[in-house]
């Protein structure tokens, strides 16, 4: 595999078992053959060479034992959060989860109880609401507001919304799908709310790495001096999501103590290909890769909104982060089923329904538009074609 990455390589992924191109069918009516698949946050682009070499390296040795010996793998993880983020991180802060998903609702179940209330700011990732009325908590939503054109906190207006059984939040940093990444003001002010109300305060930062340029992203755990569960993961930021590893990172010991107490209860360990492709990922090849990737997405990112932006009663938000576009269509006055139809029937488009996301996202969809530029010039043109009534 090159050093030099080729994300303009149209890769087949067609009949691979991949959920964003062979699972769009069923739950969208778009066919793989003429649709474009737009919805799960995942890349159509290969992760970088040190990534593929540590696979290669494991199928030549042939055996697929315990993993054992973690110390060059928390090594790759201290080197990144320090290098990329100004973080500084202890070994034994460290725990590996399947997935932030699965870190989320450990989190859930280590510092909750049945019927206790967990504070989202809406709209945002979807599988957070999902996993909390799986385990019997409620969401307490309090809405972001709208200012020029771009999501910010209304501490304000939450303060009303904060019952006394709210016992955690859950803050998405860079917000997904709004793509803000928040100023170190906002998050010191969200950790102040969090700590009014005696929240504890969880920092999903899984796409801490893919900030446009322009922009810098703060880890939550710099920002404030109130304890903080930080949630971070190789996995969006080198397109290996199928590993489901992620890290959630604890240094205050009460909070770690809680956390680990759920993981010694659920049995749960490693997966040993996860942590040799993060371990090769977080090196300074990945992290030359990824310098590369960025530039590339800010110029899918700028093509995209050109056009779409374009489009009578379309805006696309500014995006400073992830690779997630989030379009507005409430200006063409059409319900959200005229809008979808329109999208999926006529553009043959698979995008994230804005609805799932809570309260705000009902005109909204998202668009993945980490994928070959052919591909996002082609959807955006659909876009166009699809709505051409309005211009």
């Amino acid at each position: 595999m090159p050093l030099t990455p080729d994300f303009d390589e149209v890769i087949d992924r067609v009949g691979t078992h991949s959920v964003k191109w062979d699972g769009m069918q069923a739950l969208y009516g778009v066919s793989p053959e003429e649709g474009i698949a737009m919805w799960v946050a995942d890349m159509d682009f290969r992760p970088p060479a040190s990534v593929q070499r540590a696979l290669e390296g494991m199928a030549a040795q042939g055996i697929y034992g315990y993993w054992g010996d973690n110390r060059a793998y928390d090594a790759a993880i201290q080197w990144w959060m320090q290098e990329r983020h100004g973080w500084h991180v202890e070994p034994e802060w460290i725990f590996t989860t399947h997935g932030l998903v699965n870190g989320t609702a450990l989190c859930v179940e280590a510092y909750t109880g049945a019927g206790d209330g967990i504070v989202l700011m809406t709209p945002v990732y979807h599988a957070f609401a999902r996993v909390i009325k799986a385990a019997g908590r409620r969401v307490i939503e309090c809405p972001l507001k709208q200012v020029d054109g771009r999501y910010e906190m209304d501490f304000d207006a939450w303060e009303g919304l904060v019952d006394a059984g709210a016992k955690m939040l859950i803050l998405c940093s860079p917000h997904n799908p709004g793509g803000r990444v928040w100023s170190a003001e906002e998050l010191t002010a969200t950790a102040e709310f969090a700590r009014r109300h005696e929240l504890v305060l969880v920092s999903d930062e899984i796409h801490h790495d893919l900030v446009m340029p322009g922009h810098r992203h703060i880890p939550m755990a710099t920002a404030t001096d109130y304890p903080v569960v930080m949630m971070s993961a190789t996995t969006k930021t080198f397109n290996i999501a199928g590993t489901h590893s992620g890290n959630v990172i604890i240094a205050d010991p009460d909070l770690r103590a809680k956390f680990a107490g759920r993981i010694a209860a659920l049995g749960i360990s490693p997966n040993s290909f996860g942590m040799a492709m993060a371990t090769a990922a977080y090196s300074p090849e990945g992290a030359a890769w990824l310098d590369a990737l960025i530039a590339y997405l800010d110029g899918n990112r700028k093509i995209f909104d050109d056009t779409v932006n374009a489009i009578p009663g379309l805006r696309s938000m500014p995006l400073e982060a992830t690779y997630l576009a989030w379009v507005d269509f409430s200006g063409t006055g059409m319900a959200a089923e005229e809008v979808i139809a329109r999208v999926e029937k006529e553009a043959k488009i698979a995008a994230n329904h804005g609805a799932s996301f809570g309260t705000g996202g009902e005109s909204f969809l998202r668009f993945n538009l980490a994928t070959p530029r052919a591909r996002v010039i082609e959807a955006a043109e659909r876009l166009a074609r699809a709505f051409g009534d309005l211009q």
